[in-house]
């Protein structure tokens, strides 16, 4: 039997524009109303508002295993627009910049991207929640203030052209990584790398470790396999509990609920 108190672990497929925080919450105040006492809640993994996928949500004590789940390799889909930049490498800023793109060509990018596998050093975005000296990196961007992130090594097993389309120059990848891979930043440093530029206009995480997006709970509908969830439960516990005696009615005792 399920004890969201003592600890699970969950998996949700988060939502397009909430943040992991956000859907965090969501989760943690319908357990703690259903189960009638707050519930310690805790994700391995952040997700970003405008990205989708696979959420890992840690409950009682298994919020103790968040940093080794992090450490889990993860697989992501996402798709690029070349030729253009925004301050954050995705949707959520207007594009500031444009580029050549005329050159670019199928070929061009199977090249490039070989570049990209293995261990290699990324900077992470502005727009993230690094912290420098204390404050985390995208509040000071909010501020208007200018951040420098130093690289950080990290790992790609895996980055596969999925789709691309030469007129409207978008391409799709897959990527398979490890913890602390940046896929905003993988689309800015792809576009560098073609002698252009790119943002991310989707992203999905897909897996993290040996969990898939088909393994995960629809978040907009927590609240019915909660409730499913506790009603098989309890049904289980029922028909497990030894049958209560019934009591022998004689003609006497009988007569007396009639009378």
């Amino acid at each position: 039997m399920r004890d969201f108190i003592k600890g699970e672990i969950l998996a949700i497929d988060k939502p397009y524009g909430m943040t992991s925080f956000g859907a965090l919450a969501h989760i943690r105040f319908l357990l703690s109303q259903k189960l009638g006492q707050k519930v310690k809640v805790g994700h391995a993994g952040t997700l970003d508002p405008l990205a989708t996928g696979v959420l890992i949500l840690c409950t009682g004590r298994c919020t103790k295993q968040i940093e080794t789940l992090q450490s889990h390799t993860k697989e992501y889909t996402a798709t690029l627009q070349l030729g253009a930049t925004t301050a954050s490498y995705d949707r959520e800023h207007e594009v500031d910049t444009t580029y050549p793109v005329e050159h670019i060509t199928r070929e061009l990018i199977l090249d490039v991207l070989k570049q990209f596998e293995g261990d290699i050093q990324q900077v992470p975005p502005t727009y993230s929640a690094c912290k420098v000296e204390g404050t985390r990196s995208y509040q000071l961007r909010r501020n208007g203030e200018a951040v420098e992130l130093k690289p950080k090594a990290i790992h790609i097993d895996k980055v596969e052209l999925t789709d691309y389309d030469d007129v409207k120059k978008t391409m799709a990848i897959r990527v398979v990584c490890g913890k602390g891979t940046y896929i905003r930043a993988l689309a800015r440093d792809i576009g560098r790398a073609l002698n252009s530029g790119a943002y991310l206009t989707s992203l999905r995480r897909t897996r993290v470790g040996d969990i898939s997006v088909s393994d995960c709970i629809a978040f907009n509908h927590f609240g019915e396999w909660l409730d499913s969830e506790i009603h098989n439960e309890v049904s289980a516990a029922a028909l497990q509990r030894p049958a209560e005696a019934k009591p022998q009615i004689t003609p006497k005792a009988a007569g007396s609920f009639m009378e």
